[in-house]
């Protein structure tokens, strides 16, 4: 591994402890983590109080996880948010910034009806 990604990693692994010093899920609000790599997007709903997931979606079957696809992804986790009756969440970006897919998948979810 090169040196500037090993620093990179470093940087967002400080910015997530950060965020999750201040971010918690509870069973009344619970948290929405997003995770992307170079190829896919994962998301998960998280109680942290008792310490279970209870919706998740990924991008891991589709062929692209472009920024339309993060839409659409958001909008499945907010029907699959619906149906456990689930409707306001906190939004955990996981140390990334608030730009492109991240963004679009914030907004698919938002459309479909969840709130944070």
């Amino acid at each position: 591994m090169s040196k500037k990604l090993i620093k990179a990693r470093n940087l967002r692994q400080k910015r997530k402890s950060r965020i999750r010093a201040k971010l918690s899920g509870t069973s009344e609000r619970p948290r929405l983590s997003v995770f992307k790599s170079a190829r896919h997007v994962y998301a998960q709903v998280i109680d942290d109080e008792t310490g279970k997931t209870l919706a998740s979606v990924s991008s891991f079957g589709s062929k692209n996880s472009n920024v339309e696809a993060c839409g659409a992804l958001g909008k499945t986790l907010a029907e699959r948010c619906k149906a456990a009756s689930i409707s306001k969440i906190v939004f955990d970006r996981n140390g990334f910034q608030y730009h492109g897919r991240i963004k679009a998948f914030a907004e698919g979810a938002r459309e479909a009806g969840l709130s944070f």
